[in-house]
């Protein structure tokens, strides 16, 4: 008889207890819905912005409460954002749904000639925004896919150098598939050749300058080249002598 009152009880505390969490569930369920955007990537990139995924929160949950969330779809929708890398979505103990966006850092600004777009660190394109532009180097030419990874390291070494940074504005892939750095103002450009051995012959190049090209006219040169091995080719203008510079040489120096 004690065994029956026994399981009497503990069927009475589970009911009850089914009814509490049914009852507390659906009042849960009916709560406001409130929301907290986050954006986590390190650099401050605004291709999307709180308006925007409020907006998109909004349109899968039109009533606004906890339980009508559709948090997959929304989830997926954000991921479908072509600047966007990643998104979480995912409801706390509170009932506050998180939203963590990731968006993709431009790195690149490719033009073709006919079209234009971003690419990421990951080497991934994306297209230009209307609202936002977001400040990264210019490459403009026919750039295969396989150079993403190469051009990426070079635009890391010019952000780098304070030197280069300023000093340089573009990067163009010349009809014979070779890489130039453009100048401010279009004085001269440095041939790079292929992207091999980049730190040598930005070095070769930096080291010229700070020796040569600070005490001279630079509208003299047309064309610098570091794509041979060891030096550095001057092209110069039209009424000036050519110059030959030994790149190992001074490296060793």
């Amino acid at each position: 008889m004690k065994n029956k009152y026994r399981i009497l009880k503990i069927l009475v505390v589970l009911v009850l207890f089914a009814f509490l969490l049914s009852f507390s569930l659906k009042r849960f369920s009916q709560k406001d819905q409130k929301i907290q955007i986050a954006f986590v990537q390190n650099t401050p990139v605004y291709f999307v912005d709180e308006a925007m995924v409020q907006t998109m929160a909004d349109k899968v949950n039109p009533s606004k409460k906890v339980g009508e969330i559709n948090i997959p779809v929304l989830e997926r929708d954000l991921d479908k954002i072509p600047a966007v890398d990643s998104a979480n979505v995912y409801l706390n103990l509170n009932g506050v749904l998180n939203i963590d966006v990731k968006q993709r850092v431009p790195m690149l600004r490719i033009n073709t000639g006919t079209k234009e777009f971003y690419v990421d660190e990951k080497s991934n394109e994306f297209p230009l925004s209307e609202n936002y532009s977001h400040p990264c180097w210019l490459v403009s030419g026919k750039v295969p896919k396989k150079d993403y990874p190469a051009l990426i390291e070079l635009a890391e070494k010019l952000n780098k150098d304070s030197f280069e940074k300023k000093f340089f504005v573009g990067i163009n892939r010349n009809q014979n598939g070779d890489y130039e750095l453009l100048t401010h103002e279009g004085i001269f450009k440095v041939e790079l050749g292929d992207l091999n051995n980049l730190d040598f012959k930005l070095k070769g190049f930096k080291t010229f300058a700070e020796k040569y090209l600070i005490h001279e006219d630079l509208n003299k040169y047309k064309k610098i080249s570091v794509k041979y091995d060891n030096q550095v080719v001057t092209t110069l203008r039209r009424g000036y002598k050519p110059y030959e510079y030994n790149l190992e040489k001074e490296n060793k120096e």
